[in-house]
């Protein structure tokens, strides 16, 4: 199993493809440019089985509703947030400059942690709130690697003044569910370059 990288929006928000050498793929946050992101999917012969969402800020569902329509696949969400893929207000968009985002709603509420299969796909879901109160994170031991959304970053951690953001909890989740990873685990955040969880042990200021 292989991943990819894709910054979208006007935040460059972090879209990652998981794909096997079946091309079977699950698209986790895609955030916007639905065109470019579609053209890519389809550019590349992947076929995905699943949308993921580490959490439902509008900047990393921008291009959910497209990407579950073009292949009728379905949208997994952490319970916590289920209303926010609707609501403008509660995904922050109604307060950019921006046309608000909303669409459907999800066909899978997360409602714990645990192990999730999809396809072939095998990964653990841990819940890591703080920037939001239903962040999620995708964890593939088999890949030793972490999808933290915007709870943990190479350098940083989530901004935790939006709509049900609380630094407490964001801190308890790092230490509680991130950083009893193993240290080589590579973490995949919601924005900017990947790094490990030793990394971030070691000099993440902000922990």
């Amino acid at each position: 199993m292989e991943w990819k990288q894709i910054p979208l929006g006007p935040l460059q928000t972090n879209c990652y493809l998981f794909f096997n050498e079946e091309k079977q793929c699950l698209v986790f946050d895609p955030g916007g440019e639905n065109v470019r992101l579609i053209d890519y999917i389809e550019g590349e012969g992947f076929q995905p089985l699943a949308v993921l969402l580490t959490h439902a800020h509008f900047d990393h569902i921008g291009a959910v509703e497209d990407v579950r329509k073009r292949w009728d696949i379905p949208v997994y969400i952490h319970q916590e947030e289920r209303e926010w893929l609707m609501d403008p207000a509660l995904n922050g968009s109604a307060r950019h400059p921006m046309a608000p985002v909303s669409g459907s709603p999800a066909d899978h509420h997360i409602q714990e942690e645990g192990k999730l299969t999809i396809g072939p796909f095998e990964m653990e879901i841990f819940e890591t709130p703080g920037h939001s109160p239903g962040s999620v994170s995708y964890y593939f031991k088999s890949m030793d690697t972490v999808l933290s959304g915007d709870a943990l970053f190479n350098g940083g951690i989530g901004r935790t003044d939006l709509l049900g953001g609380d630094h407490d909890t964001l801190i308890q989740s790092i230490h509680h569910k991130l950083f009893v990873l193993p240290e080589h685990t590579v973490v995949l955040p919601g924005h900017g370059f990947s790094t490990t969880i030793g990394n971030e042990i070691e000099s993440n200021p902000y922990v």
